[in-house]
């Protein structure tokens, strides 16, 4: 099921990397929405699949697509993901025209960040705001976004890197999280937990 935390406002635009979080995220958003999905390419193998399945889904049900592409090499010493993410935000902050751009991160990731940074020693929540960015999907489990993907008949692309534990949100993803899981199972809840109490304190 997915839950929403906070209002969305009636016009926004949608981070949408053509995942199934995200392609959950705009086909749950635009149903009563003016919608405008952003796209970034990171030119790598796997972009132009992404790409062309973001493109289609927006073609066919009329919803406007504006389309980035990261066209600077990685400077040497920076991480490729802290530098793509930096390029991937800048693209949306340029384009979403002042609207508040809605990015899908879910309540898995919310409990990866939590483990990543109590493990060095400054345990963080990912914030619901930040500037005119909007995080809705907080309390809703990766699970419920495929989910939705498959009962709507919604489109999404699988990017193989995200098996690549060589990144290191995947390493906390795939070999960290389960072993904290047989740990305390439990910590979804209690991550959603201190996100609707980080959340009500805010308002």
């Amino acid at each position: 099921m997915i839950r929403l935390l906070g209002k969305v406002p009636d016009e926004i635009c949608i981070a949408v990397s053509g995942g199934a979080d995200s392609m959950a995220a705009l086909n749950f958003l635009s149903k009563n929405r003016r919608v405008v999905a952003l796209h970034f390419n990171h030119n790598t193998e796997y972009a132009d699949t992404a790409e062309q399945v973001v493109v289609n889904y927006c073609k066919e049900n009329g919803i406007k697509c504006v389309i980035g592409r990261l066209s600077k090499n990685i400077p040497k010493g920076v991480s490729k993901e802290d530098f793509w993410r930096k390029e991937r935000y800048s693209f949306f902050e340029k384009e979403s025209m002042n609207l508040p751009v809605i990015t899908c991160h879910h309540l898995n990731d919310a409990v990866e960040t939590w483990i990543f940074t109590s493990l060095h020693g400054k345990p963080r929540l990912i914030p619901h705001s930040r500037d005119n960015f909007l995080r809705p999907f907080l309390l809703s489990k990766k699970e419920a976004m495929i989910n939705w993907c498959h009962n709507k008949g919604v489109p999404y692309a699988e990017d193989p890197s995200n098996l690549d534990t060589s990144y290191m949100r995947n390493y906390i993803r795939h070999v960290l999280m389960p072993n904290a899981l047989n740990v305390n199972p439990g910590l979804h809840k209690v991550v959603y937990k201190k996100l609707k109490n980080s959340f009500n304190k805010e308002i």
